[in-house]
């Protein structure tokens, strides 16, 4: 699978392939996916995003962390001894709750990228290696939101805390080894549809 669903040809010498030159790192390595927004779609019911493949983007974590700085859901694609996850979920809240609605929501932490965004009472905070686009990381926690919505309904942190099962899986679906692999929202639910109860008769 392929988190590209609307593809075309960069050539050599046009302005997409210059594009996507451009935000290479200096070891000629591509730093993520670009993501292209073409307005409303033709149902309008929200923003078409032409995701482009540059290179392999490094996951290492997604945490959800409500205002009060609890971990209510925290999805690792590394192995992390237990002492050390608390120890990076602690950092976690300490360098990204304390922080004003007016500064950046990125920052760097232990040779990483942190990005997070608040919806609500949660906090999405997903850190990435240090090469990577921030502004690709950025578009996925509001991919991530959207799917969990259109599978809860208005997600809120019971949701998270009653179904953690549920909201793993569709982690899962997004993101495998630490790369992402889907963005379709119709598609990983359909995956996830199998781990649901059977109807009660």
């Amino acid at each position: 699978r392929t988190a590209v669903r609307r593809r075309r040809t960069l050539r050599p010498g046009s302005k997409a392939f210059e594009g996507a030159k451009d935000i290479r790192d200096s070891r000629g390595r591509a730093s993520g996916f670009g993501a292209l927004d073409l307005g409303l779609n033709g149902r309008g019911s929200g923003r078409v995003v032409v995701e482009r493949i540059l290179g392999e983007m490094t996951v290492r974590f997604v945490l959800l962390v409500n205002k009060q700085g609890q971990t209510r859901l925290a999805h690792y694609n590394e192995i992390v001894p237990k002492a050390e996850r608390r120890q990076i979920e602690g950092e976690m809240v300490r360098k990204c709750l304390t922080r004003s609605d007016k500064q950046c929501s990125i920052v760097e932490h232990r040779g990483m990228k942190v990005i997070y965004r608040r919806y609500a009472s949660l906090f999405f905070i997903v850190g990435v290696d240090e090469h990577e686009n921030e502004l690709a990381v950025h578009e996925f926690i509001h991919c991530v939101v959207e799917t969990l919505d259109r599978h809860f309904g208005n997600v809120c942190e019971l949701d998270i805390m009653f179904h953690l099962e549920k909201a793993h899986y569709i982690l899962e679906e997004m993101v495998m080894n630490g790369q992402i692999v889907e963005t379709n929202k119709s598609i990983i639910l359909g995956q996830t549809v199998m781990y649901d109860p059977p109807p009660e008769k």
